[in-house]
C-alpha cells in the first residue's frame, strides 16, 4: 500500500469525509479498469499497488460506519 493513500484515508476518517474517500476509492476503480485495458506492457505491479490502495479505502470506510 502507498503510505500516501494511508494518511488521505486517515485524514478522512478523522474528518469523517465518507464523499471524501468514495471518491478516492471511484478514482482507484477508474486507474485499475483503466490498465487492465492496457495490452503489450506489464502493470501488474501497478495493479498490486493499486488493490493494496482500494483494500486501505475500503477499511477506512468500514471505520466511517
Amino acid at each position: 500500500m502507498s503510505e500516501s493513500v494511508k494518511l488521505i484515508v486517515d485524514a478522512f476518517v478523522s474528518l469523517k469525509d465518507r464523499v471524501a474517500i468514495e471518491n478516492l476509492r471511484e478514482h482507484r476503480q477508474l486507474l485499475r479498469k483503466k490498465l487492465q485495458d492496457i495490452d503489450g506492457f506489464d502493470v501488474s505491479t501497478s495493479l498490486e499497488l493499486i488493490e493494496s490502495d482500494l483494500s486501505e479505502i475500503e477499511a477506512g470506510l468500514v471505520r466511517l460506519q
